[in-house]
């Protein structure tokens, strides 16, 4: 009955001839006064009996006496005879149409170009990999080793104080194409404190006068190339490594701190290092006028005109090697000023996640670079110097009041640098040093020491307390014990309770003994409040001194 109400429903339209409407409706082609099947209805319908019509092609008008349905009236029969003929339309093709000549094309391009930079990250990182392995056997070649690098130090790893720093030395020489290609032109230590975070940088003049073992008397700026000339070693590397060793047996004396890595740039490597990172930002404080080196820089003397400023690479080895117009202890502040900047660029995010800087670094690096890193070591490095920051780095010098031990002097028509406590008299520098690079450990736990002397010798407990001092021991009392008693051995007393136990650590391996908690009632000692370790100084220590 609802389909007899639909078809009693229509109203009498105008016809023509072939059976095109006047409203412009034209042969197959569907509009709201047609019947067709609803879009959402089943395809199969049946009308009470009558079998599911079958796919194909059906006019859109139906038969004039339908079965179970009334006969309609004349007038509309006629309509519906007049009615055009339309193919019957499958929607659900449509849409397929529609959705498959345009989403699919989107699709692909998408899935192209996913997998086009899928592959370039492939080779990107294929290549980088590639270099960073042929980097890592000229570069990262292992060899040094610093306790305090580890990220769970060992403190049975400590071999003495000094060792809860990293301390990295660092030379500059011309290299090939320059004369003495092998001269450190450049010296410096690095010396980095991982417990607190912190950095000092110190320049040693390459003119220093030293005595360089089985070499005799020479400037230090020798002993590198003289290690590596008399080497017996077969390999270039082994050479290098052989001529480092030398350095640090010349050296360590005179600074008083271990060495523990080593790191050998030359020229052309600085140049193309401070390229690769896209040039450094330096502050220059003063005009740098050098007219020695004007052909170095397209015919002009002025090296650098104060302010701030980007340099790049021929600009900053200009910079770090300038010394005709100023002195050598000028020149190790510019390089100690340029080491920083080239940290703080290469630390930065802008640089470690560019495919490209780290490239064109790598190659710099592997090219014209000696360490005795492993990749582990770097890594390790990194971390730490990442919570370093540039605030946090400090310079430090020889030469500046009240800290100028050295001086400028002539030997044998050489210009030279020297003590100023006399030829070779380095107390003082040693001091200094190991004063100022205090072992992180000791420096964190900062205990403060009493040191009695229990012996005859006169001065022992003075003595001992500079040494301590020396090393960055907070030494708060100093005097002789009530009753001398001469006790064969040593006695340290840990107040602390193993709270400090670094410093334990180092005291016990400095006397040889192992400490106790409590103070002997025989000493007759009563230490000020607030001390953490005693030391009662026996003949031992009087025989060591």
């Amino acid at each position: 009955m609802d389909e007899q109400k639909k078809f009693n429903g229509r109203s009498k339209r105008p016809v023509s001839i072939d059976g095109i409407m006047t409203g412009g409706r034209q042969l197959g082609v569907a509009n709201a006064a047609s019947f067709q099947p609803k879009k959402h209805a089943s395809s199969n319908i049946s009308l009470e009996g009558v079998a599911h019509q079958q796919d194909g092609f059906h006019p859109s008008r139906v038969s004039r006496k339908p079965v179970g349905i009334s006969s309609l009236p004349e007038e509309d029969e006629t309509a519906l005879l007049d009615e055009p003929i339309i193919l019957e339309q499958d929607t659900t093709k449509k849409k397929k149409r529609y959705f498959g000549s345009k989403h699919p094309k989107s699709r692909k391009v998408l899935k192209r170009a996913s997998l086009a930079l899928l592959s370039l990250f492939l080779i990107t990182g294929v290549y980088l990999s590639a270099k960073a392995i042929n980097t890592e056997r000229h570069l990262f070649r292992g060899g040094g080793k610093a306790p305090a690098l580890a990220s769970n130090v060992d403190i049975n790893q400590l071999k003495g104080e000094g060792d809860g720093r990293i301390n990295i030395l660092l030379l500059g020489i011309g290299g090939p194409g320059h004369d003495g290609p092998d001269l450190t032109d450049t010296i410096m230590v690095a010396s980095i404190d991982p417990v607190n975070n912190k950095v000092a940088l110190l320049s040693i003049p390459r003119d220093l006068w030293v005595k360089i073992p089985n070499n005799g008397y020479q400037k230090i700026n020798a002993a590198y190339p003289d290690g590596k000339m008399e080497s017996k070693a077969k390999t270039l590397a082994g050479k290098e490594q052989d001529g480092l060793n030398l350095l640090d047996q010349t050296l360590e004396p005179v600074i008083g701190i271990p060495i523990h890595y080593h790191a050998v740039v030359d020229f052309p490597a600085f140049k193309d290092m401070v390229d690769a990172l896209g040039g450094v930002n330096v502050n220059v404080t003063e005009q740098l006028y050098d007219p020695s080196i004007a052909w170095e820089n397209n015919n002009s003397a002025i090296i650098a005109k104060p302010g701030l400023q980007v340099m790049h690479g021929q600009q900053a080895l200009l910079y770090a090697r300038s010394r005709e117009t100023s002195s050598d202890f000028a020149r190790g502040q510019r390089q100690r000023q340029l080491l920083v900047a080239i940290k703080d660029k290469a630390l930065s995010l802008g640089t470690f996640s560019n495919p490209i800087k780290v490239s064109n670094l790598l190659s710099s690096l592997g090219n014209n670079v000696y360490t005795d890193f492993s990749v582990n070591d770097m890594s390790r490095l990194y971390q730490i110097m990442k919570n370093v920051p540039s605030s946090s780095v400090s310079s430090i010098d020889l030469v500046t009041p009240p800290h100028n031990y050295l001086t400028t002097g002539n030997i044998n028509g050489l210009s030279v640098v020297e003590p100023r406590a006399g030829l070779f008299a380095y107390g003082d520098i040693t001091n200094f040093i190991r004063n100022t690079l205090r072992d992180g450990f000791l420096a964190k736990e900062n205990a403060s020491v009493a040191v009695y002397n229990a012996t005859g010798n006169v001065g022992l407990a003075a003595s001992k307390a500079d040494t301590l001092k020396s090393f960055g021991y907070t030494v708060t009392k100093v005097d002789n014990t009530t009753t001398v008693t001469n006790p064969a051995y040593t006695t340290i007393v840990d107040l602390t309770h193993g709270k400090d136990k670094y410093t334990r650590h180092y005291l016990e391996g400095r006397f040889g003994v192992s400490s106790v908690s409590k103070v002997p009632t025989a000493s007759g000692i009563t230490p000020p409040v607030g001390t953490d370790f005693v030391i009662i100084l026996g003949e031992d220590a009087a025989a060591s001194n």
